[in-house]
């Protein structure tokens, strides 16, 4: 049953894809709550600007993680993507992970038909259905990779839907759709492999809570949308 009900999601996922922008037409902003071990310690957020055939969204994320009053883990990023005719053709980013400096700078060249990236873990060119892996985004559950938005590094991944489920988030009840992403190479060092709980509201088309586990257990909820 599972499988059947993957391959309709699959199906009505690659439909969408077709007018990828345009399904993100009347959203002018996602806002996120991050949250480590159920304490909210920051934010996510992403802003919408629509124009003839082309769509720029920005994100600001923020959070930090304290220890006795002292940061010992924190993350303060800023990005921009630019889609034209619902393809991307520009990101770039600047993140401070703990005051160390990451960034993306990315473009689409049309000659060779790839990204040519200049990030601070990879350097060269990517096919262009790599997804950039931000939340917003409900490409990322049938990418085959996806390219990360703090360092530009391309990592394989795989999907897999788990059931159907009931949630509640803010006072608000969504009726979503529970996957499974992870590395598909199993082999990478366990701070590097993706592993992420997440769910689709399939009728909103939008990513309402993301889960995972590194130093604590990490949710993004979605908070308000406009």
């Amino acid at each position: 049953m599972k499988k059947y009900i993957y391959i309709l999601i699959l199906f009505l996922f690659t439909s969408q894809s077709q007018s990828h922008t345009a399904h993100y037409k009347n959203l002018s902003k996602i806002e996120m709550e991050v949250f480590r071990n159920d304490e909210a310690i920051g934010y996510s957020n992403y802003f919408f600007e629509h124009e003839d055939n082309t769509m720029t969204v920005k994100n600001y994320t923020q959070f930090k993680v304290k220890l006795l009053g002292i940061n010992i883990f924190s993350i303060s990023s800023e990005g921009v993507e630019k889609y034209e005719d619902n393809k991307l053709v520009f990101f770039k980013s600047i993140t401070f992970q703990n005051n160390k400096e990451k960034f993306v700078n990315l473009k689409y060249d049309k000659k060779s038909n790839k990204f040519i990236i200049d990030g601070s873990s990879f350097k060269g060119k990517a096919e262009i259905d790599n997804v950039i892996g931000n939340w917003w985004n409900q490409k990322i559950l049938i990418a085959n990779s996806q390219i990360s938005p703090l360092s530009g590094s391309i990592k394989e991944q795989k999907i897999n839907f788990l059931k159907k489920e009931i949630i509640e988030l803010y006072g608000k009840s969504y009726e979503v759709l529970h996957f499974k992403l992870r590395s598909k190479n199993e082999n990478l060092p366990k701070e590097k492999k993706l592993n992420f709980d997440i769910w689709l509201d399939p009728r909103k088309g939008l990513i309402v809570k993301i889960a995972y586990e590194r130093m604590g257990k990490w949710e993004y909820r979605l908070k308000n949308f406009e």
